[in-house]
């Protein structure tokens, strides 16, 4: 960004610092500003620093705003780099075709929230989804958190078809299916601003340790995949072999949400990595609620030391 470019950017913060503790109108914020600077300037950086001075700003953190002041300027902030809000496909059933793929889970919404508060964990990093359903956390995290590659995977044919077009109604490019990133090194040559997206076909059950090598992730996330002890099972089979052929490398982070619905599958959950040897600890609970889902439902995110 040059000199000129980032001392306009960096004019945009105080004022949207002082709007957004003052809880002031979202009308009443430079928006028309901010969309000028994200089309000649480093987009998601300053979509971070912006983050940085509203919702993560320590007053707030303190002394949250209501939820829906919180929420109402997000989907506000979220939807400038592409001009639309994160916009989705799903199915009014839930479980379509023979899976439940096809809508949004409560936990996809819940990490979402986390990534959101949490930019940090993902920006300029490789990120690779498991199950990645209806595509909501992974587009939240595209538009928010900067990520330099993610990858989007799930194994049903009905849950990619409309995976690839929620990541297209989004505004993002979609790469070709392939399982190896590195093999397009020119995309931050040409377009810095934007992760490169990509969509992979991804049966836990068959992949192999070289297919999973090649994607070669900084960061793994799974939202919802808890749902019965077979997916459990599954589940820590392919982190397995993800931690077995990543070992020459620095080792990824792994962090899985889920809804504890049956206490005893997400038992088996932690039996079976303590039985794999994968270390994990609970991840505190994020401050603020953005997306409308079950007030009361238990919720836990997982980091896993691969």
């Amino acid at each position: 960004m040059a000199p000129e470019e980032s001392a306009e950017a960096a004019r945009l913060l105080p004022s949207f610092e002082r709007r957004f503790l003052a809880a002031r109108t979202l009308r009443s914020f430079p928006w028309q500003s901010l969309e000028e600077k994200l089309r000649d300037s480093s987009g998601p950086e300053l979509l971070l620093n912006i983050l940085q001075k509203t919702v993560k700003h320590p007053l707030c953190v303190k002394h949250p705003p209501s939820v829906k002041y919180a929420r109402c300027f997000l989907s506000e902030l979220i939807r400038k780099p592409s001009g639309d809000s994160v916009t989705l496909s799903e199915s009014t059933a839930i479980i379509s075709h023979g899976t439940t793929g096809l809508v949004t889970w409560d936990a996809a919404l819940y990490l979402a929230e986390w990534a959101i508060e949490n930019p940090a964990a993902f920006a300029h990093r490789i990120v690779l989804e498991l199950g990645s359903g209806a595509g909501l956390t992974g587009l939240a995290i595209c538009k928010t958190c900067c990520p330099s590659t993610y990858i989007f995977s799930d194994c049903h044919t009905c849950v990619l078809e409309q995976l690839r077009r929620n990541i297209l109604l989004n505004g993002l490019s979609l790469e070709p299916d392939t399982t190896d990133p590195a093999r397009h090194p020119e995309h931050n040559a040409y377009n810095s601003e934007s992760p490169r997206v990509t969509v992979a076909h991804l049966d836990w059950d068959v992949v192999t340790a070289p297919e999973l090598a090649a994607f070669q992730p900084d960061v793994i996330i799974a939202a919802d995949v808890l749902y019965c002890p077979e997916t459990v099972l599954s589940l820590v089979r392919v982190l397995q072999r993800l931690s077995a052929c990543l070992k020459n490398q620095q080792a990824p982070e792994a962090y899985i949400a889920f809804t504890i619905r049956n206490p005893e599958t997400c038992q088996l959950f932690t039996s079976e990595l303590g039985r794999a040897g994968i270390p994990w600890e609970a991840v505190p609970h994020h401050n603020q609620k953005l997306f409308p889902y079950e007030e009361h439902s238990d919720m836990k995110i997982l980091k896993l030391m691969l």
